[in-house]
């Protein structure tokens, strides 16, 4: 099993920044994808930003610019960097990490609790 710790969400005003981070444990033998979708009350979840293990990056259009996806494999924790923020980028964001636990053994997606960014003046 693996689990994943969020932080960094909360209440920031049109304009302001934000840094979330996520750090996984547990049976991680490999590491894979890690990144962070968010839902919207009323919406699907939809991707904002992915990582693969070896740094390509990948950005939903509307948060090129402002938002950045990195992470530190040693920490397996990855992290978004939100600048510029806009009301609509009000959602609960999931990170989530693509692991195995073994040598060439199933890749599974595992999922934080979420954490809430709330923009709003």
């Amino acid at each position: 099993q693996v689990q994943l710790v969020e932080s960094g969400g909360g209440l920031v005003q049109p304009g302001g920044s934000l840094r979330l981070s996520c750090r996984a444990s547990g049976s991680i033998f490999s590491r894979y994808a890690m990144g962070w979708f968010r839902q919207a009350p009323g919406e699907e979840r939809e991707l904002v930003a992915g990582i693969s293990s070896g740094g390509s990056t990948r950005l939903k259009d509307s948060v090129k610019g402002r938002f950045t996806i990195s992470r530190d494999n040693a920490k397996n924790t990855v992290y978004l960097q939100m600048n510029s923020l806009k009301v609509e980028d009000t959602a609960v964001y999931y990170c989530y990490a693509d692991t195995s636990a073994t040598h060439g053994g199933p890749i599974l997606r595992s999922w934080g609790q979420g954490t809430q960014v709330t923009v709003s003046s």
